[in-house]
């Protein structure tokens, strides 16, 4: 079933966007490469001088159809036909020779949903720098969390001019460090508790190989001061890693009021499995950083009694469903493998041990995809688009959406809506793609759905129109 699943997704992308080099680019190849070919933090730019003649080209045709070994450049050979192929390397040259292209809107409009004509306006669009996570306070307040170590607050889609100032500085050694998710505390309104996840080292904050993780903290903003921070999770350095990536991390409270956050593999998949190391988990504490006692590692000698589930490579989404209380979670895989997974307590997902991923040189991870005792996704993808936030749909602006799963892709720079019955995926639909890297998605107080982009750094408002 799932090899069926799959087809379609990719029969829909196919026929839904047709053979044009233009468009093929900005589905498969603009979010790590970019809309303009300029390049993102962590990819290099396409734009280069020599890839003007036909010896160039059959060049770029190569590493289109086989990739690049030893980086995140998919070979795309099963997976794009070789007019398709030739029509992206065509596009890539003519972008370096004509002006013209370069002046032109590099996105593909957005799509309309079966149900709903959607609008889709830019709500804010200038002061960004690779925003991570938004959460709203009401109707005309939001926070906003940077990669680079900033907090913000936006007033009407607006930047407030004045800083936060007193938060703590990240390690920016790793092109993926920095501050990660921000959570409102379930009685924001009465403590004013707002929760921060960010890269986090005790020596050079601008050292690649400086030992770090992921920490989680919380404090209060008063008058634009971070103020009464508190330590809620962190690792002795022992357990920190040096020339780390993929460090997560997404946070939720469920309607227990228990914190769930994750870690990612930091690079170091075996340790994935160890419930003793803290890369490739997701954890499960009280909003103080105390420890439930029903945790299912709790009384396991030397695990870390925080650890809530196993076997994770890189959690970057987490929603739970209005109705049932379960925890639904994206998961980046490496070549192809993305997961969705549903959130159990002491759970194994088996990464490095099964995968329906490969790795970045092309290498086989795992020869198995099954093994007894590890939970198998809801789903996949291969390629990866690489999934990163997971929201599912409440409030009554979307009522024909009612608990579907929004999940936004980085590479794919795209939003998905994932139709559920129980377990099973009855659809995925293309809602919106090659407005930029989507970085999170959140409902407002307004039941508008927001959309955070990476490479243009915007936030996007999206709403239904009345015919």
């Amino acid at each position: 079933m799932k090899y069926l699943i799959i087809i379609a997704i990719f029969s829909f992308q196919y026929v839904s966007f047709g053979q044009s080099g233009k468009e093929n680019y900005l589905i498969y190849c603009s979010g790590c490469h970019g809309a303009s070919m300029k390049g993102t933090s962590s990819t290099t730019s396409l734009l280069k001088e020599n890839w003007t003649d036909e010896s160039s080209k059959e060049k770029l045709i190569k590493t289109i159809k086989e990739g690049v070994p030893n980086t995140k450049m998919l070979a795309w050979n099963n997976q794009l036909s070789p007019s398709d192929v030739n029509a992206i390397a065509d596009y890539i040259i003519d972008f370096q020779e004509n002006e013209h292209l370069k002046l032109e809107d590099p996105t593909i409009e957005y799509l309309n949903s079966s149900e709903y004509k959607l609008e889709v306006v830019e709500w804010c669009s200038e002061g960004l720098e690779v925003p991570w996570a938004i959460e709203f306070i009401d109707s005309h307040k939001a926070l906003v969390s940077e990669r680079n170590g900033k907090l913000k607050w936006l007033i009407d889609g607006k930047e407030d001019p004045l800083p936060i100032v007193g938060l703590p500085k990240p390690h920016i050694g790793s092109s993926t460090g920095g501050f990660m998710d921000i959570a409102l505390d379930p009685n924001y309104d009465k403590n004013g508790w707002v929760y921060l996840a960010y890269s986090q080292t005790n020596e050079d904050n601008e050292a690649k190989d400086a030992l770090a993780l992921t920490k989680i903290i919380r404090g209060k903003i008063k008058d634009h001061q971070w103020q009464n921070e508190e330590t809620l999770f962190e690792v002795s350095d022992d357990l920190k890693v040096r020339n780390g990536n993929r460090w997560g991390c997404r946070f939720l409270f469920d309607k227990e009021g228990y914190l769930f956050f994750s870690i990612g593999d930091m690079a170091r998949a075996e340790d994935s499995q160890d419930p003793s190391k803290a890369t490739g988990k997701v954890f499960r504490i009280y909003p103080d950083g105390s420890i439930p006692e029903d945790n299912p590692f709790i009384n396991k000698g030397g695990a870390l009694a925080a650890v809530y589930s196993l076997g994770n490579r890189n959690v970057q989404g987490i929603s739970m469903h209005p109705e049932t209380g379960e925890i639904w979670m994206t998961e980046h895989g490496p070549k192809g493998g993305d997961e969705l997974n549903i959130l159990k307590k002491g759970a194994n997902y088996g990464w490095p041990v099964i995968t329906y991923g490969v790795d970045y040189d092309g290498s086989i991870i795992s020869e198995k995809t099954h093994q007894e005792g590890m939970e198998q996704p809801i789903t996949y993808w291969t390629p990866s688009i690489a999934v990163c936030p997971a929201e599912f749909v409440e409030g009554e602006l979307f009522p024909a959406w009612k608990n579907n799963l929004l999940v936004g892709a980085l590479a794919f720079q795209e939003v998905r809506r994932i139709v559920i019955d129980q377990h099973n995926i009855v659809k995925q639909e293309l809602l919106i793609k090659g407005k930029g890297r989507v970085r999170d998605l959140k409902f407002g107080p307004d039941g508008a759905l927001y959309i955070v982009t990476n490479g243009p750094d915007k936030i996007l408002r999206v709403v239904p129109v009345q015919n």
